[in-house]
Order: C-alpha cells, then structure tokens, then sequence
C-alpha cells in the first residue's frame, strides 16, 4: 500500500488522502495514517510544484550543472564534503556521481556572472575541491518526467501532386 501511495504522490502532490483512499481502494484514516508514517520517517521529504519558468515573468533564472572532482575527506568520505556543498544557498541539488567526477552540483543564479562568481568564491576554493567544470541549462525538454513543451506541428497544407 505503501508504495502505491507513493506513486500517486510522487506523480500529483496535490491529491488529498481521501482521493488516494478511493484509487486504492482502502479506508481514508488507513492512507492518512501512512503518509504521517511515512513524512515522520522522511521517506516524503516534501511536496514540490514543477513549474516552467520560462513561462513567467521570472523567466531569466540561470541554472548550471557543475562538475566537482574532490579529494575525500579522512574518516568522513564524501559525505562532509558533500555537506558542505549543499549548505550553500545557491545549491538546489548535490548529487554522488559514478565516473570521471565525483559530484554533479546543481545551482540556480540570476545571472551566468552570478554563478560563477559563486564557482569561482565559494565552491571551487573548498579544501577538498581539487576541479570543477560549469554547464549551463540553454533550454529544458522535460524535467521529473514532465515535457514542457510538446513537439510543434507543422502548419503547412500538404500539397500532392
């Protein structure tokens, strides 16, 4: 049941304990008490709203994928390293990453110059930071499954011979 709730939720924020009960087929206090459970344990962190911004008057966010390569730290590993990163305001995820780097750093900023002072005063001068590389989103597709903007179609009559 859990799970299923899950599903649900991951993929509508927005549906009430009493709609979850009728899709499931299980008794309203039932799911309620689950989702409880389940926000006190932190397997729900949260309820988001995706949003195009692009969209809106807020359209100029600028957001950059940062490749980290560092030196773990003693006894700790990545995990201190990784905290500290994710402390900063500016950082939206930080994500453990397989590979030729060892964090991938998502940041949003009002403008490129914003995050790369960002880059430049914060994160790169860590201690454990030995390199990072800096890619900025030009547009989003899709994002958390959800595609912005559907393929446009082409107005054109077609002409046969």
């Amino acid at each position: 049941m859990k799970n299923e709730i899950l599903e649900l939720l991951e993929n509508n924020s927005r549906l009430t304990a009493e709609d979850i009960a009728i899709m499931i087929g299980k008794e309203v206090d039932e799911v309620a008490k689950a989702i409880k459970e389940m926000e006190d344990n932190q397997i729900i962190c949260g309820y988001n709203t995706l949003i195009n911004w692009d969209h809106t008057d807020k359209k100029d966010i600028v957001t950059a994928l940062i490749e980290v390569r560092v030196t773990p730290q003693r006894g700790e590993g990545f995990d201190k390293v990784a905290e500290r990163i994710y402390n900063y305001n500016e950082v939206k995820a930080v994500y453990l990453m397989s590979g030729g780097f060892d964090f991938t750093v998502i940041i949003e900023g009002k403008t490129m110059k914003e995050v790369a002072l960002f880059v430049g005063q914060k994160l790169a001068p860590l201690d454990s930071v030995l390199s990072t590389a800096t890619h900025f989103v030009l547009k989003k597709y899709k994002d958390y499954g959800v595609i912005f903007e559907e393929g446009k179609k082409d107005g054109r009559m077609i002409v046969s011979p």
